[in-house]
């Protein structure tokens, strides 16, 4: 996987708000078949603080595999739009989250996060 364009796959849930939560992270290659998943209980926590720590699970992990370029992809509109800038973190719970998150993204070259819908993140989901 090193040296590869690496695609970032994250879900972050809680049953109830906040509830027992997880996070999923499934890591893709370009041009190989090699995965890494990634699945951790996070005890009781929010819906939104799940998603940011499965994006930096999979952004921690991502970095030790020197890619050449990164995309992450997240259902998580809220996040998708606060890493880029378009909505404000109003959270006290999230802005530590979403500073290292951003400190993480700016050691990609090319780094981009997009919005998917549920359907297509469904690997992560499952994670």
């Amino acid at each position: 996987m090193r040296g590869r364009a690496i695609t970032l796959w994250t879900d972050g849930a809680s049953r109830g708000n906040p509830g027992p939560a997880g996070a999923g992270v499934l890591i893709e290659a370009e041009g190989t078949s090699e995965r890494i998943e990634i699945s951790r209980f996070l005890g009781e926590t929010t819906n939104n603080v799940a998603e940011y720590t499965a994006l930096l699970l999979g952004l921690r992990r991502a970095a030790t595999l020197s890619p050449s370029s990164l995309t992450v992809h997240s259902d998580s509109e809220l996040l998708v739009r606060q890493i880029r800038g378009e909505y404000r973190v109003k959270s006290p719970l999230l802005r530590p989250l979403y500073r290292e998150a951003l400190r993480y993204l700016h050691r990609f070259p090319a780094p981009r996060i997009l919005h998917v819908g549920r359907e297509e993140n469904r690997e992560a989901d499952r994670l």
